[in-house]
């Protein structure tokens, strides 16, 4: 029986093939005693700046278990492992024809399960394959050519593409394994099978999703390109097909609709359909970007180890008097600030890191919660509108050409020493005061948080530090209204899912959503198959 041993401690670096010497020195056994030792997790605990240590949990199987459990058993940190045997799949027959709308992890991971149940659907992507939509997104960055259907927000691969490539989540599913493992098998490096805070990079994330292209046109999907859907045909009042780019119809009697959070026309379609739709709060802020070293010399202390990795952090401050929150979102160690934007005359921020980390700044997101009651107008699509507004404003006070407004952050707390920007968005920042292309609220809000941080974090708020703006598209301003059997309450057959659907906020939260859906999708098809036989 395996067994699970919890904080195995490593300097940092030193091997993970020390781990086994370590396992025998805590439990005094010899080398012999040990048949193989796996490495399950590792973390870095840099709570004592003056002893960071990378802590580690093992599989191991030994020579004497049972022994080894009854001298050791009582120890928190040693658990029996007891495997659960993972039965394949059922293989369906038939079951209609299945339709999925975007190829971000929702879609993708939609699919990669309703492949393992023997279905084929169609898969209709607005945008085009990630190498091209890779070249587009360069013209944009480097030329201000921006693409409206090939971009960093559509395209092969979804927004997460350009980002850090996160696999965390707050969300506590048994698939996450699941995930993590199609990841792998699809080029993802093994290490986020182990790591508690996976990513995978910008640069290897692009592999991955060719990969599970490929993948599912080996299993007989249908995979179009620069198929953007326009419209939902109705039949006997569910779906009966969708209308592609205004003239072509692809039948569909399951329609798994996973546009992403930035899809704000299918939005209006859907709203002019009739399909229930609800604003939903997101939070909106700025980028705020540090060098990388001084990041590190916060978390892990003057003289930290050079084998410790690109140093993170994460921050939140709840305003009890307003009820706001303002928070860090999508930090990206060792990345730079990217312009996100998918539609003319407006500029969008986001963060990317490539798989090294290795860029000198480190950059994250500082967002503040806004919600209907900010949005002006009780339509369910004014949060669509609310970024826009923000985002045009973005535009103009960055002077056009998709440059984006900065501030010195000392400068934005009204505090003397500014030395003017820094910032490796592109095409560029134009210096402006922030304030104005930001709601009050928010201003507000992050001028309290900032000073709450820099008490967490001392340093955090110096004259090295740009905020750039502005960061809009942090996660779907309208929620597509499903059931507990995850389709539309207003429209059978029609299966809302992942980040553009409102019920999902991440790679990792997105991929599970769909797999959710997909099981729910073959539970349905098996349960009409059964009952007409």
């Amino acid at each position: 029986m395996p067994i699970l041993v919890r904080n195995i401690i490593l300097s940092p670096g030193e091997g993970d093939e020390l781990l086994r010497a370590r396992l025998a020195l805590r439990f005094g056994m010899a080398d012999r005693d040990i048949r193989t030792v796996c490495l399950v997790r590792k973390s870095i605990d840099a709570r004592r700046k003056s002893r960071v240590v990378i802590v580690c949990t093992v599989e191991c199987r030994l020579a004497d278990e049972a022994g080894f459990l009854a001298r050791h058993g009582h120890d928190p940190d040693v658990k029996a492992v007891e495997r659960v045997p993972q039965l394949p799949l059922p293989r369906l027959a038939g079951g209609g024809r299945v339709v999925i709308v975007g190829m971000g992890p929702a879609g993708l991971f939609a699919a990669l399960r309703l492949v393992e149940y023997g279905l084929t659907p169609t898969i209709l992507e607005r945008g085009r394959p990630v190498e091209e939509r890779t070249r587009d997104v360069q013209a944009f960055w480097s030329r201000s050519e921006l693409d409206p259907e090939s971009n960093v927000q559509f395209g092969e691969g979804g927004a997460g593409t350009f980002s850090d490539g996160k696999l965390t989540t707050r969300v506590n599913d048994p698939r996450i394994g699941y995930v993590l493992e199609k990841l792998v098998a699809f080029g993802a490096p093994p290490e986020i099978l182990h790591l508690a805070k996976p990513h995978v990079g910008t640069d290897q994330l692009r592999r991955v999703v060719a990969g599970i292209r490929q993948g599912l046109l080996a299993a007989g999907c249908d995979i179009r390109f620069r198929s953007r859907v326009t419209d939902i045909v109705l039949r006997e009042g569910r779906v009966g097909a969708v209308i592609v780019n205004g003239t072509d119809e692809v039948a569909a009697d399951v329609l798994v609709l996973a546009p992403g959070h930035s899809a704000r026309d299918t939005y209006e379609m859907l709203d002019s359909r009739g399909v229930h739709l609800q604003a939903k709060p997101f939070a909106m802020g700025v980028r705020v970007e540090h060098p990388q070293e001084l990041i590190n010399g916060i978390q892990y202390g003057r003289g930290h180890h050079p084998a410790l990795p690109p140093a993170d952090y994460a921050l939140a401050h709840n305003d009890r008097r307003t009820g706001r929150s303002a928070y860090s979102f999508c930090m990206c160690p060792g990345g730079v600030v990217v312009a996100g934007s998918s539609e003319k005359g407006g500029v969008v921020t986001n963060g990317m890191s490539s798989h090294l980390r290795n860029s000198p700044f480190a950059n994250s997101a500082l967002v503040v919660t806004v919600g209907p009651d900010d949005f002006g107008s009780p339509s369910s699509l004014a949060g669509v509108e609310f970024q826009r507004l923000w985002e045009r404003r973005a535009f103009e006070a960055g002077g056009g050409g998709y440059r984006a407004p900065a501030q010195n952050l000392l400068s934005f707390l009204g505090m003397k020493g500014g030395k003017g920007v820094s910032s490796s968005y592109r095409p560029g920042v134009r210096e402006t005061d922030l304030s104005r292309v930001l709601p009050v609220a928010v201003t507000e809000t992050l001028r309290e948080g900032l000073r709450v941080f820099d008490r967490k974090m001392r340093g955090f708020v110096t004259a090295e530090a740009t905020l750039t703006g502005v960061e809009t598209r942090t996660s779907a301003p309208a929620r597509i209204v499903r059931g507990e059997d995850c389709q539309s309450v207003s429209l059978p057959g029609l299966y809302p899912t992942g980040e553009g659907a409102g019920y999902a906020g991440g790679i990792m939260s997105a991929a599970l959503d769909g797999i959710r859906v997909a099981d729910i999708i073959a539970e349905k098809i098996s349960a009409e198959t059964r009952s007409a036989i």
